[in-house]
């Protein structure tokens, strides 16, 4: 690790004594109040209920801009992808300043001074960036179904990622309710997807094995990002210099958020699309922009709940996330209620009650572990 004189010039050491002390104050201050306010099941449940509420907005508001306009009229997905996450870095940058840690200053401090901190942030945005290459390949290769029913594995996949990342533990009740949460989830989407796709599929160039490989590296990609994330938000020290204060949840967001872009901006100016030639903000509108709002703010919020929380609270968020959305769009956009769907909520809700809590006829096991999930959902 190279000293901050390297990097500032000859005379920066006060200087970086000052940052980092002004820091260390600013982390201290703080990180005591918060600890009673932050740590309790209820914020953690508020922050929960936050994102399912996020993301039934997001899949309304996403629905509503690809289906609203003609197909030439239609935003570019790479641009907006590029947008949100430019969004969401600023952002964090605002937070990180409106939470008292001077956002220039940390910059100097957690990017300039320690480059390999900074870098291993950019391992989960490699990763994302890898889950969503190969989600393109298993579509091409897997039928709907069958990668509706496969993809569910990433709740599974996350929690045995954070048993070996996280020495995390889960009880049988808790492994049970996971797998049927996949399953619960995978009948909500195929249910919907039957109303609306009833045409016959051509199999011919699928390959059915490589599908399979590329949707199971993907869960194992999203899990790692997502566990291996959560471990440095959750990190309470640095290992290089005890005397720097780890950084914030926010600027935590700002690396990831970086390298997000750079990823983003690469991989669009790698493709070969013809839509790069229409302008960068084709087919922006009201209901655009709102959903770039709404997924920047929703980043933030997931990395609050992976913070506070963990993966596997997030998954079942998202899997009560997929029954919410499910329902407003039949109220809005008259999808079908179907048996199907009916039966898979009925399993989804079932398992995330019973993966937080003990059911009435089950004895309460006594958590001699730390890291044993505590009940958390009201009963």
């Amino acid at each position: 690790m190279q000293s901050p004189k390297s990097f500032f010039g000859q005379n920066a050491t006060s200087q970086y004594k000052k940052i980092t002390s002004s820091l260390v104050n600013n982390s201290s201050s703080s990180t005591t109040m918060p600890a009673s306010k932050f740590e309790g099941n209820s914020f953690r449940l508020m922050l929960l209920t936050l994102m399912v509420l996020q993301n039934s907005v997001t899949v309304l508001l996403g629905r509503y801009t690809r289906s609203s306009v003609p197909k030439e009229e239609m935003f570019i997905v790479g641009n907006f992808v590029l947008t949100t996450e430019f969004t969401k870095l600023i952002l964090s940058a605002m937070l990180e300043q409106y939470t008292g840690n001077n956002i220039i200053e940390s910059i100097k401090v957690h990017v300039f001074a320690r480059p390999l901190d900074f870098l291993k942030i950019s391992i989960p945005a490699i990763l994302y960036l890898l889950q969503n290459t190969l989600l393109y390949v298993a579509l091409s290769n897997l039928s709907a179904p069958l990668f509706q029913v496969t993809y569910q594995g990433k709740l599974l996949t996350t929690a045995l990622v954070s048993v070996v990342l996280l020495n995390r533990r889960y009880n049988m009740k808790q492994w049970i309710c996971l797998t049927t949460l996949g399953f619960g989830v995978a009948a909500v989407v195929l249910g919907e997807t039957k109303a609306k796709d009833n045409a016959p599929q051509e199999l011919n160039d699928q390959n059915m094995f490589v599908g399979l490989i590329a949707v199971s590296i993907s869960c194992l990609s999203s899990a790692l990002a997502g566990v291996y994330f959560e471990k440095v938000l959750k990190k309470v020290s640095n290992d290089d210099d005890s005397n720097i204060p780890p950084p914030s949840l926010w600027m935590r967001n700002v690396q990831l958020a970086f390298f997000s872009v750079v990823v983003a901006y690469l991989k669009r100016l790698g493709s070969d699309d013809e839509d790069n030639l229409l302008p960068f903000f084709h087919g922006y509108n009201n209901a655009v922009w709102a959903l770039v709002a709404c997924q920047a703010g929703g980043g933030l919020l997931v990395a609050a709940v992976i913070k506070y929380a963990d993966n596997v609270l997030k998954g079942l968020a998202t899997g009560v996330a997929v029954v919410v959305s499910t329902i407003c769009s039949m109220i809005l956009f008259d999808t079908p209620l179907t048996l199907q769907f009916s039966a898979g909520a009925a399993v989804i809700l079932t398992s995330v009650y019973g993966f937080s809590n003990d059911f009435p006829c089950l004895k309460k096991p006594s958590p001699d572990s730390e890291t044993e999930m505590k009940p958390m959902l009201p009963r």
